[in-house]
């Protein structure tokens, strides 16, 4: 009977304690608690009730049900817009893996300077979207652009990129891999875990460089690669400051630029349709959602953490 009275004398004071740090830890970390809550999860919850109703920032507004996700599903330029973002994304998402892990491969030899060559090829990721959107705008110029000199010298004549219907996109998807050192750079961490044993003992039953990266450097870099592509996915679907600098907000030539972050913008800051542009952020999101969903649902039986 005392060791049953202990034991729960014991408990309380332990549930006492445990009260305590529950609140002292509530009161340290309510700042961030309340930021979450004002900046994200109300205008979250806003945006959604938003999509609903014929907001427009200014005065009142109306709940109209669906009618924007109606009028959004019948617009030409939202399906020209999201046209525009998936053509970008199926080029430059595996292009950027493609090149992220080629870099990360060399960078991985043992050369003399390498520290050297691993920050040149890692300072571009970090110069701000919008400076690098104003040097490439200079690059991509058609008349003294560095590029189309280039293109001239071994006599091709270079196109109008930027000016052009046809080349504004790819002139995007080679502006998007000149930022790759952050994936380099995790593509590079997940070359240097694989094990050494493991090549040697390939090169050991005659396997050749194709085989070993294929059988032993893709396994190993498979979690990596995965958490490139979705992340590649999502940023895709959120493509806005390249554009927004490079044509001005404008989306030209010919709506060829015109992605789906950046009609949402024009949308709700230029039209001042915020209800539209809610809809159209909630129909954002469940397609990359969707997309997240299956690739994981694809992919995850095929990733190998390890020997876990």
């Amino acid at each position: 009977m005392a060791a049953i009275s202990l034991k729960q004398a014991t408990r309380r004071r332990w549930s006492a304690q445990g009260r305590h740090n529950f609140l002292w830890g509530l009161f340290f970390t309510s700042p961030a608690i309340i930021g979450l809550l004002w900046f994200t999860l109300y205008p979250l919850l806003a945006s959604l009730y938003y999509s609903f109703t014929s907001y427009a920032i200014f005065g009142s507004y109306k709940w109209i049900g669906l009618q924007n996700y109606a009028d959004l599903f019948s617009d030409d330029t939202w399906w020209i817009s999201l046209y525009n973002t998936v053509y970008i994304l199926v080029l430059s998402l595996p292009l950027g893996i493609l090149v992220s892990l080629a870099l990360a491969m060399l960078l991985n030899m043992q050369v003399r300077g390498l520290a050297l060559y691993r920050t040149i090829f890692y300072l571009p990721s970090i110069v701000p979207v919008v400076a690098s959107a104003v040097v490439w705008a200079y690059v991509f110029n058609p008349q003294y652009g560095i590029l189309n000199n280039i293109l001239s010298v071994i006599g091709i004549n270079g196109p109008g990129w930027l000016s052009s219907p046809t080349w504004s996109k790819p002139a995007l998807v080679i502006m998007g891999v000149w930022g790759t050192g952050n994936l380099m750079l995790i593509l590079l961490a997940g070359l240097q875990d694989v094990p050494q044993e493991l090549y040697d003992a390939a090169k050991v039953d005659g396997a050749g460089a194709w085989s070993r990266f294929r059988h032993v450097t893709v396994p190993f870099l498979s979690p990596h690669l995965l958490f490139a592509l979705v992340t590649g996915l999502i940023a895709g679907f959120q493509y806005f400051a390249a554009p927004y600098v490079l044509t001005g907000g404008e989306g030209g030539p010919a709506r060829s630029t015109l992605i789906a972050a950046l009609y949402l913008y024009q949308n709700a800051f230029r039209f001042f349709r915020m209800g539209y542009a809610s809809a159209m952020a909630w129909v954002l999101f469940v397609i990359i959602l969707a997309c997240t969903v299956l690739t994981f649902r694809i992919l995850s039986r095929r990733i190998y953490y390890g020997g876990a």
